[in-house]
């Protein structure tokens, strides 16, 4: 089936590209969500009499999206759930709890579709996640699952997760994450 493409769809082509798709993602998903319109005559009329208009509102949205992609650049959200000594989350962080944290940290609104989650995090640690704002516009979110919000700033400060191994205690763990940052400390101001 032929379409004309009303914005950038990745790995397909860019606004007003002439593209052939299979019926099924035109009718399911490319149709329904605006993002393109069928080829015929009449629409392929009605798209050249209204490109200069349909390119304006994109490049309107996308600029829109690139400031707030401005505001989201170097974020990191705090996420606080329950999980095992081993990491292992009692349930699993899904695209729809990201896009809270990032509405709740930073005063935008994101929505679920909006983050390119691909399957649940299911494990304690330091997480990076793309976020499309707008079609060209992509940016990464670092997302801290933690237990506590000490549990959080530790991890954000060294980088890696609190998990223990089988023969040391969570405690144990801890004590070493804020020795290694005391030791990072030390070393900067001496440096």
């Amino acid at each position: 089936m032929q379409v004309i493409l009303l914005e950038r769809v990745e790995n397909l082509g860019e606004l007003g590209q002439e593209v052939t798709v299979k019926p099924g993602f035109a009718r399911n998903y490319l149709l329904p969500q605006g993002k393109a319109l069928r080829a015929t005559s009449d629409n392929i009329a009605y798209f050249e009499k209204e490109r200069k208009s349909i390119e304006a509102a994109n490049a309107k949205r996308r600029d829109a999206a690139a400031a707030d992609a401005k505001k989201l650049e170097g974020l990191t959200v705090d996420l606080i759930r329950q999980a095992s000594e081993s990491g292992q989350l009692y349930g699993s962080v899904a695209a729809r709890d990201v896009a809270e944290a990032i509405r709740e940290t930073a005063d935008i609104t994101v929505r679920r579709g909006q983050v390119d989650l691909n399957l649940n995090l299911k494990t304690l640690g330091m997480f990076t996640v793309p976020v499309v704002l707008h079609p060209e516009v992509k940016v990464d979110v670092q997302v801290n699952i933690a237990r506590t919000a000490d549990e959080a700033d530790i991890q954000r400060k060294t980088g890696k997760a609190l998990i223990a191994a089988e023969d040391e205690t969570l405690d144990d763990v801890i004590a070493d994450a804020e020795e290694e940052i005391s030791e990072d400390d030390t070393n900067t101001e001496a440096a």
